[in-house]
């Protein structure tokens, strides 16, 4: 290498970190600059005009002793366990509106699953169940919706079902109600309803871990965070739908859901 190209390439190099140096000043001060904008993820707060951002979405499996039995597993020795979904998986569903919910791709076994959902405004570490509730700020009622197919081939051979969960529209929802004016929801029936037909009916209280609870055991295992939401789990009596069925979904003390498979 001759003097003159190593002294090129070492002017180079300074000359990207001056630039480098001032994007790094430049970022303290404005918004980065990207090569791409990616749309953030809200869900409307009822009654007001706020929305609230969502951070990540966490789901606990098996978390009402029946459906733990139907899937398999045994109540009364397997603790809680936790996954996730992406956050633009989210699709609202505003109350006395029938949104349509688009049938996926890849699956033949799609199932619903009704769920009530907490949404957190403050976070934290080894929260104690008594401490837990006051990171809630809100509920609403969501829909784990699963291609149980792909989730259980995934099992079979051991590897994560990440596809059977997480993916476009699996995570349709209502409006946050915020604790403040309905209250903490322990206990009233949750209901699901296909084509006008009940296919899941069951009472939170008959979670195997409370909210307060799965708040305080993924707080061992995460760092919550404002803008976090949690999926609690769902009732016996999974089961499919196909295009053209309707779900209605009911917590007591929530507006109703209702999606159309389509």
């Amino acid at each position: 290498m001759t003097t003159t190209t190593r002294r090129g390439l070492l002017q180079a190099a300074a000359a990207l970190a001056a630039g480098g140096a001032a994007a790094g000043a430049r970022s303290a001060d404005a918004p980065p600059r990207t090569p791409f904008a990616v749309a953030p993820t809200y869900i409307p707060i009822a009654g007001t005009d706020q929305l609230f951002p969502v951070r990540r979405i966490y789901c606990i499996g098996r978390n009402y002793a029946a459906h733990s039995r139907e899937m398999g597993s045994d109540p009364t020795r397997e603790p809680p366990f936790f996954f996730q979904k992406p956050t633009d998986a989210i699709q609202i569903v505003p109350a006395g509106e029938t949104v349509d919910h688009p049938y996926p791709t890849l699956t033949k076994n799609y199932h619903y699953e009704l769920e009530l959902v907490a949404a957190l405004s403050k976070g934290g570490r080894n929260v104690t169940p008594e401490q837990a509730l006051d990171l809630v700020y809100a509920y609403t009622v969501g829909l784990d919706m699963t291609r149980r197919d792909l989730q259980r081939a995934m099992g079979d051979e051991k590897k994560p079902w990440e596809i059977g969960k997480s993916f476009d529209h699996a995570a349709p929802l209502g409006y946050l109600q915020p604790a403040a004016k309905v209250g903490h929801l322990k206990e009233g029936a949750i209901v699901l309803k296909v084509n006008g037909q009940v296919k899941q009916s069951a009472n939170l209280n008959q979670m195997i871990w409370s909210v307060a609870e799965q708040v305080s055991k993924l707080s061992e295992a995460f760092e919550l965070m404002p803008g976090d939401i949690i999926y609690s789990g769902t009732p016996e009596n999974v089961g499919p739908v196909v295009r053209g069925d309707v779900m209605d979904g009911h917590i007591d003390g929530l507006p109703d859901i209702r999606v159309r498979v389509v």
